[in-house]
């Protein structure tokens, strides 16, 4: 019983650490505009998180983060959700 619990103990852990929809925030932001034919996908942060603002993933998969007063971010985003 004892190497069951400790087993199911783990299991759980690990879900929690691997959850399926982790959380992203900016610790910093760029100003420099990404190409349009670079970039994969925009997203705001989560609500949670102490800074808002826009998380671009370009095509080569990098995270790019943006501040959500940012002009070209605010219109990207538009743009692409509104596709």
């Amino acid at each position: 019983h004892v190497q069951l619990c400790l087993f199911l103990t783990t299991v759980i852990i690990s879900a929690l650490q691997y959850s399926t929809s982790p959380v992203n925030c900016c610790n910093a932001f760029s100003n420099t505009r990404v190409p349009r034919n670079k970039v994969f996908s925009i997203k705001k942060t989560h609500n949670s998180c102490m800074k808002n603002g826009f998380i671009v993933e370009t095509v080569k998969g990098k995270l790019i983060c943006f501040d959500q007063s940012f002009g070209w971010a605010q219109n990207l985003y538009k743009e692409v959700h509104n596709a």
